[in-house]
C-alpha cells in the first residue's frame, strides 16, 4: 500500500533561521506617563529659552538698562525665592512617603509643599499689586514689558502646578493613590522642581543683573 508525499509547503517546512539582528535587550520599559511628562518638559524648556533669550537679546541692547534693586522689591522676592525652593525639599518628601506607601506623611508633605507654594504666587500677586498701584504697567518701558512677560508666566505656571498637587492631596486623602500608584505623585513632583529650576535662574537675570 502506497502512500501519498505530502506537497512542499515552504511556510511550514523550510528551515527556521535564526536572526541575531533581533537579539538585544532593549532595557527596562518606560513609564508612559513618565515619558510623556518628560516631552512636555522639554517644551516648556524651549518656551521659556526663548522667554530669557530675547530678553537677553534685549537687555544687551539697550544701553541704559534700569537697575532691578530700585525698580523692584528684591529683599521679599529673596525671601519668595527660598521658600520656593524650600518646596522642593518638601516635594522630595512627599514622593519618597508615597514610595513607602506612608499615607500620612504623603498627605502631611504633600500639604506643606501646596501650602508654600500658595505663599509664593501670594507674595507675588502682592508684588504686582504694589508695581501696578505705583504706576508701574507693562506697557510703562522695556524693562516692565519684560519683567512682567517671564514672571507673569512662571507665575501661571506655579499656579497650575499648586492646582495638580492638590488634585493628587485630594486623590491621596481618599485613598485612591496607593503605594503601586506611586508615579503619580512623582510626575507631579517633576513637574514642580522644573518650576522651582526655573525660577532661580529667572530671579538670577530679573533681579539680580
Amino acid at each position: 500500500m502506497s502512500h501519498a508525499i505530502p506537497a512542499y509547503d515552504p511556510a511550514v517546512d523550510a528551515p527556521r533561521h535564526h536572526h541575531p539582528i533581533y537579539d538585544y535587550d532593549s532595557g527596562p520599559p518606560v513609564h508612559r506617563g513618565k515619558f510623556a511628562i518628560w516631552l512636555f518638559l522639554a517644551t516648556e524648556v524651549m518656551f521659556f529659552t526663548g522667554l530669557i533669550g530675547t530678553y537677553i537679546v534685549l537687555r544687551m541692547g539697550t544701553p541704559e538698562w534700569p537697575d532691578p534693586e530700585e525698580r523692584l522689591n528684591v529683599p521679599i522676592t529673596a525671601l519668595n525665592t527660598f521658600f520656593l525652593i524650600c518646596s522642593s525639599a518638601t516635594m522630595v518628601k512627599a514622593v519618597e512617603a508615597a514610595m513607602r506607601g506612608t499615607r500620612s506623611g504623603l498627605l502631611r508633605w504633600l500639604g506643606l509643599t501646596i501650602l508654600i507654594g500658595s505663599i509664593f504666587v501670594s507674595i507675588q500677586a502682592y508684588e504686582y499689586y504694589e508695581l501696578l498701584h505705583a504706576g508701574r504697567i507693562p506697557s510703562l518701558d522695556i524693562f516692565y514689558s519684560t519683567f512682567y512677560a517671564m514672571t507673569g508666566f512662571h507665575g501661571l505656571h506655579v499656579t497650575a502646578g499648586v492646582v495638580w498637587l492638590i488634585c493628587v492631596w485630594i486623590a491621596a486623602l481618599l485613598g485612591k493613590v496607593p503605594q503601586q500608584k506611586y508615579m503619580t505623585v512623582e510626575l507631579a513632583g517633576l513637574y514642580w522642581h522644573f518650576v522651582d529650576l526655573v525660577w532661580v535662574v529667572l530671579f538670577t537675570i530679573v533681579y539680580l543683573m
